[in-house]
């Protein structure tokens, strides 16, 4: 028996995973990211895996190449994992009303937005994560533009701005590793060639 799936048998287990995706979106709105979600994943996942033993491949087989997938894409997993800690962290032991305090006084109003921006690339940077950024800097940075009297929705930009260029382009993110990791290269070789578009934008 064939081991190479036709194109039809690939396809299920995708239009399944819409189809379940879209109805729990429909039936839950909201809710359906605590975990109908996550439940039309493993569900889709196991529409492949009746089709695998259907073209001939056995147990064992099925499982080497879910242990491949995984470990593939575990240092991003484990980035996502240690991220969250770290803007509770940061919120809890007083490190971002200080980055306020201090931010009022080195700032000048008038490099403010370009100062957020190219602060919270850095960060971005370090860490890995633009949802870490905006949770820990990001709230800091807001609360200076407040101080400052400027506008909300301007010092939010700037912020994105630089938090979204720091976790495309930084090895510590999750998606920069798991890219590569997927495609079947290396991290840096990718890194430099994103930044022939990052770069500009």
């Amino acid at each position: 028996m064939s081991k190479r799936p036709s194109l039809f048998q690939s396809l299920i287990p995708i239009v399944a995973l819409i189809l379940i995706l879209i109805t729990n979106v429909y039936l839950f709105g909201d809710d359906a990211t605590y975990g109908a979600n996550q439940l039309g994943l493993l569900f889709s996942a196991t529409i492949g895996g009746l089709i695998a033993i259907r073209i001939g491949y056995r147990w064992d087989e099925l499982l080497d190449g879910i242990v491949k997938s995984i470990s593939s894409a575990m240092s991003a997993m484990l980035i996502l994992l240690l991220i969250g800690s770290l803007a509770g962290t940061w919120l809890l032991s007083g490190i971002v009303p200080a980055l306020i305090y201090y931010g009022l006084d080195i700032l000048n109003p008038t490099i403010f937005l370009f100062a957020a921006c190219v602060v919270s690339a850095i960060v971005s940077l370090a860490t890995g994560s633009s949802w870490t950024t905006a949770a820990t800097i990001g709230i800091a940075l807001v609360g200076i533009g407040q101080a400052m009297g400027i506008n909300e929705g301007v010092v939010a930009g700037a912020i994105v701005s630089g938090a979204y260029f720091g976790d495309k382009m930084s090895p510590m993110s999750d998606t920069t590793n798991l890219a590569p990791a997927m495609a079947g290269t290396d991290l840096f070789t990718h890194i430099r060639y994103m930044t022939y578009t990052t770069i500009p934008t």
